[in-house]
């Protein structure tokens, strides 16, 4: 039974951001960040099946194909790595890609690989805050400039890359094509709501990814049977003994916690494994603490203490 504050480990990147206000506090004025990667705090637990990222672009990413479990495997790799994306913010004309505009020939994108005309073959698409973006392994995909977004993961680094925009990287046209869906991106279902605080943004069944809404100065309770990630995206409150506002990671396994939540409110991503929503996830505590305590029965007011 865990709940713990997550550890922030940096990647500096030349595509970065020297501010990443109001996401994190850490100093990146002299060199960029690109990423930040949220942790478990016990270095010596085991690694959860799951890694949470926050990325910053000020220029674009590489155009870039991940694997899917089977062929992750086939090259001895334990799993593959799919992904889902929660656009914190945007500028205006800010895009993605994800899948290509048709299906493509080995032979074919080989050539568009050495060529470089592979950049006009990927489905560009604006993007804003708010959106959300699922990429299963074997998806060509691209993140673009001035978007921050947030990722959740299975926890792989395994990319191969197919153009870097000058650059002058390595490019992986073997294990790209052995890896690619060289074709248009999988049709992605939309978010689902379960209830007025909940909506399921994405179902899949490598992990449920969610956005919590809290009203303000509202009680709830959150309950996990599995690992789960919390990320505070809006407002800010108490989670279980631990203050959270904008930026901080919480890691939950098989434990629960009481959420006090502040005068404005307060928004979270949650992701846990797939493949189905927890039924139990949220609990709304406000209604009962408001009850006259002689209502309440013994076992509901332990209940509501802790």
């Amino acid at each position: 039974m865990t709940i713990e504050h997550a550890s922030v480990e940096i990647a500096r990147k030349p595509w970065g951001r020297l501010d990443l206000r109001p996401w994190s506090s850490i100093d990146a004025s002299t060199d960029p960040v690109g990423e930040l990667w949220l942790e478990r705090t016990d270095k010596s637990a085991p690694n959860p099946a799951l890694l949470l990222k926050l990325l910053f672009t000020s220029q674009p990413l590489s155009i870039q194909v991940h694997p899917n479990d089977a062929f992750a495997r086939s090259i001895g790799l334990p799993n593959g790595k799919t992904e889902a994306w929660y656009i914190l913010s945007a500028l205006p004309g800010a895009r993605i890609a994800l899948g290509l505009n048709r299906h493509l020939t080995q032979q074919e994108l080989r050539a568009a690989i050495r060529d470089g005309s592979i950049a006009d073959l990927v489905q560009w698409r604006p993007v804003a805050q708010g959106d959300v973006v699922f990429v299963p392994g074997g998806t060509i995909h691209a993140i673009g400039a001035d978007i921050v977004l947030a990722e959740i993961q299975q926890r792989s680094d395994t990319t191969f890359r197919l153009f870097d925009f000058g650059r002058h990287r390595e490019l992986h046209e073997d294990s790209v094509v052995a890896a690619s869906e060289a074709g248009p991106p999988p049709t992605q279902l939309p978010p689902r709501r379960l209830t007025d605080a909940r909506l399921v943004l994405v179902a899949s069944s490598h992990f449920v990814f969610e956005r919590i809404d809290l009203q303000a100065n509202s009680l709830w309770g959150l309950q996990t049977d599995r690992e789960a990630w919390i990320l505070v995206i809006e407002g800010e409150g108490r989670i279980g003994r631990a203050n959270a506002t904008v930026g901080d990671a919480i890691f939950m396994e098989s434990d629960s916690a009481g959420i006090d939540v502040g005068s404005s409110g307060m928004s979270i991503l949650i992701a846990y494994p797939g493949p189905d929503p927890v039924a139990s996830l949220l609990q709304d505590r406000s209604e009962r603490m408001t009850k006259p305590t002689d209502a309440l029965s013994g076992s509901e007011i332990i209940e509501v203490l802790t």
